[in-house]
């Protein structure tokens, strides 16, 4: 997990990754995992720390994340554009306007399958006056209206812009004040104009979100360890079928797929990090036909795992 964390100011940090092996995620106060489904990338990051508050733009690209909220913030986020290529929102696809919304300690999961545009407002201390929902354990998604997020972005642009500009410094503290006001009302209006949605439904159901957390959490202690699904259910009190249906809801795709990209990620990482050996980084990741597993990290990734570790020893 990775994050940046300076003292706040009020000019904008930009931070661009051409290659998935570089990048780093840098928005405070959010742990953060991801699988990449491409190695080339063109991503993007501006970041404004305010005192109160960060506006995070992220231009993503196509990957899984998990992420979780630290403690004593709130965090609202909301796509910057309209792609009709939706993003899986905790098990969910919806071509509708929404925000979502969590507080401190609160998890996601999405899979963006195209670069997409995200704009989050990460709030600190957590808000907690002006009735706004209080999620626990998962972040919720409320379909808002199309000119609530619109005034959303809207404000974010106009403060990036704003923030960029030069300041003298005494004025700081004011504008930063009214810039973080101005993000607050926003949303409020955003939530006030909440639909009541049908869809919304299963993405907020915190039991599902709950069991994938489990059902994440026992495959993650040994991926090394070949994965036997009616262990795994029997372990945590679920019939296979169950199981494979909520990982193909929160991933997209099967438990078996997901289990060998990630697994191909983590083995990247570690022939970056100048391991051994191609074998031995193989075997430690449950891959024993060592052919198959060649052809398979070539196709993802566009190169052997042998030039991946050349790479690795020579940075």
């Amino acid at each position: 997990m990775n994050s940046i964390d300076d003292v706040p100011s009020l000019a904008p940090r930009i931070f661009r990754f051409s290659d998935v092996d570089e990048f780093r995620n840098a928005i405070r106060g959010l742990n953060f995992e991801f699988t990449p489904f491409v190695r080339r990338i063109s991503a993007e990051q501006i970041i404004l720390s305010m005192p109160g508050c960060d506006v995070n733009l992220t231009t993503a690209f196509p990957r899984v994340v998990d992420a979780q909220l630290v403690e004593n913030c709130t965090a609202v986020g909301f796509t910057m554009d309209d792609l009709d290529v939706p993003i899986r929102f905790n098990g969910s696809q919806r071509m509708r306007p929404a925000v979502v919304i969590g507080s401190g300690g609160a998890a996601y999961t999405i899979i963006e399958e195209v670069q997409r545009q995200i704009a989050s407002v990460v709030f600190r201390p957590e808000v907690t006056e002006r009735g706004w929902p209080r999620p626990t354990q998962s972040f919720k998604i409320f379909e808002t209206s199309a000119l609530a997020i619109h005034r959303l972005r809207s404000v974010v642009r106009e403060i990036l812009v704003a923030a960029s500009a030069p300041v003298e410094a005494s004025d700081i503290p004011l504008k930063a004040r009214a810039m973080r006001e101005s993000l607050l009302a926003a949303v409020d209006h955003a939530l006030e104009n909440v639909v009541s949605a049908r869809w919304t439904l299963r993405p907020n159901d915190e039991r599902n979100f709950r069991i994938f957390r489990d059902i994440s959490a026992l495959l993650s202690d040994d991926l090394s360890q070949p994965i036997y699904s009616e262990e795994i259910a029997r372990k945590l009190g679920l019939s296979v079928r169950t199981m494979h249906d909520v990982v193909r809801r929160y991933r997209g795709m099967s438990l078996h797929r997901y289990l060998r990209l990630r697994r191909l990620w983590l083995v990247r990482q570690r022939l970056l990090a100048g391991a051994g050996s191609v074998k031995a980084v193989a075997l430690a990741f449950g891959f024993w036909h060592l052919s198959d597993f060649s052809r398979s990290y070539r196709d993802q990734f566009g190169e052997t795992p042998s030039q991946t570790l050349e790479c690795g020893r020579g940075r």
